[in-house]
């Protein structure tokens, strides 16, 4: 059914997509976008995907930080005004595990009210163990939905089990994370079946648990030295996609990171969009500036500080939220 009608919807003009996911955003979520940021813990990873700058087949320097630098880009982060917070790592059982995570949030919570993950994906009661220290939201990205090209881009490493990524979103629903965020990394193959598998995706595991709150992600692809070229993914495609999921989906959490150039963010955001990063780093110490000359998991096209970001917000009438939730 969400397939029927995913594909009526793409059909509809822009202009009509636009002005209904925009009369459902403001309904649902009036003028309010929340703002966060991400924090690189680590670039260690075992899997070799050919999309990625920290795949382990590039030779990139390699680091993670301890708790005394983790409290340094905490604390340089909390100063922006920022207090939700995503912690990301590579995917390395080895270099990241669970005692690492751990004892990161029990640093991580001192600091900020809000703590999500991204990391190599995990057993019920590993996420368990996370929530208990803290951490209420997970984002994990299928990458592809196609189960023949996600095998060509990850030839080695754990992440090649697509299954086991697949049900990673299930597992952390029935740990009790809180807020989960799914989604494709447009570009590695066509957009559309791989939109349309997601949010088929994103309809069951609705209905499996209707507790959590569910979000989405629509990065596209950028070109990273050594990796395979993206296929093209147009500004128009983009807010097609926007447009469709917040109409398919009224309530459910969109996520506009700064991957996208900030005048582009600046036009679509109305269109659907209830969250950006913002004053983004994408390297390892990348705040406190604790580490020097690490390579990036991706470039940023949006460069603005939060104080530019809120500035932007405030001057089109919309009002930036910081935190939306706090721990009792």
């Amino acid at each position: 059914m969400v397939r029927l009608r995913t594909a009526e919807l793409f059909a509809l003009d822009l202009e009509t997509l636009a002005r209904e996911a925009q009369r459902i955003t403001r309904q649902n979520f009036g003028r309010t976008i929340s703002l966060y940021a991400p924090l690189y813990l680590a670039n260690y990873c075992e899997n070799q995907c050919l999309y990625c700058g920290f795949s382990a087949r590039l030779r990139i320097q390699r680091e993670k930080l301890g708790p005394e630098q983790i409290a340094a880009e905490c604390a340089a982060l909390a100063a922006t005004g920022i207090q939700n917070i995503l912690l990301l790592t590579g995917e390395s059982h080895k270099h990241t595990p669970l005692g690492y995570l751990l004892a990161a949030a029990e640093v991580v919570k001192k600091y900020f009210p809000s703590i999500s993950i991204e990391v190599q994906p995990m057993e019920t009661e590993e996420y368990r163990a996370l929530v208990e220290a803290g951490v209420d939201g997970l984002a994990v990205y299928q990458e592809t939905y196609d189960r023949e090209i996600y095998a060509r881009l990850h030839p080695a490493g754990r992440k090649r089990n697509f299954q086991y990524r697949f049900e990673t979103p299930a597992r952390a629903a029935q740990a009790g994370i809180r807020q989960i965020s799914l989604g494709a990394l447009l570009g590695l193959g066509d957009w559309r079946p791989d939109v349309e598998a997601l949010f088929g995706h994103l309809n069951a595991l609705e209905s499996e648990y209707p507790g959590v709150d569910f979000s989405l992600s629509f990065p596209r692809m950028l070109p990273v030295e050594g990796a395979v070229q993206p296929c093209i993914v147009s500004d128009a495609d983009m807010v097609r996609i926007l447009c469709v999921a917040r109409i398919l989906f009224p309530r459910v959490g969109i996520n506009l990171s700064t991957r996208e150039p900030a005048r582009f963010r600046d036009h679509v955001f109305p269109l659907g969009v209830t969250r950006m990063s913002a004053g983004s780093a994408t390297t390892v110490g990348g705040y406190a500036q604790s580490l020097q000359g690490h390579d990036a998991q991706f470039s940023i096209s949006d460069e603005r500080s939060l104080a530019e970001i809120k500035t932007m917000l405030l001057n089109k009438e919309y009002d930036p939220v910081f935190t939306d939730w706090r721990r009792m």
